[in-house]
């Protein structure tokens, strides 16, 4: 958990690229959310995340653009943070309930988890704490599509990758280890 975390923290680092005007940065975050909830499952997932903020909640710069601290919670990238754990609970829980990790199972875990979920918390978050309009903030994330969708490839490919070399890697089927 503690690795997957450092993972997600090291994804955040490169810097801050806002587009369109978002106020929210564009980073490769949820990769490593994704990848937390497909490999380590629904709960070791949703904690390595966890692990993740309350690193950052005391304190270590360790999101975009070298951010940390107790602020981030209350800023524009607050519903994300939080979405990342449900995000990696529902890779993670989808995962898990395969049969046989397959690329096209991962990718459906991904696609629903790690950016439906991720949007479905964050979009709403930063409407409310930006004040602006909840249609103008969905519309400004659309951004974040392209770059989540080849998110949600890589994760598919990797996740497969490892399941195919060492399958007690991922977890599923609700064991636990």
């Amino acid at each position: 958990m503690a690795t997957f975390a450092a993972l997600i923290a090291v994804l955040g680092l490169p810097g801050s690229i806002a587009l369109f005007g978002n106020a929210v940065p564009v980073t490769l975050q949820t990769l490593g959310v994704m990848l937390a909830g497909a490999i380590l499952g629904a709960r070791r997932g949703a904690l390595a995340v966890l692990k993740l903020l309350a690193l950052v909640a005391a304190g270590l710069p360790l999101l975009a653009g070298g951010r940390g601290g107790l602020g981030v919670f209350v800023g524009p990238s607050a519903g994300y943070l939080l979405g990342f754990v449900a995000g990696a609970f529902v890779v993670g829980l989808l995962v898990e309930r395969q049969r046989r990790v397959t690329f096209l199972g991962v990718l459906l875990a991904a696609l629903v988890g790690g950016v439906g979920v991720v949007y479905a918390v964050g979009i709403p978050v930063q409407a409310v704490l930006t004040g602006v309009p909840l249609a103008e903030t969905a519309l400004l994330s659309l951004a974040f599509v392209p770059g989540d969708l080849l998110k949600a490839l890589a994760c598919a490919a990797i996740t497969a990758a490892v399941a195919r070399a060492y399958p007690a890697a991922v977890r599923r089927g609700g064991r636990e280890g």
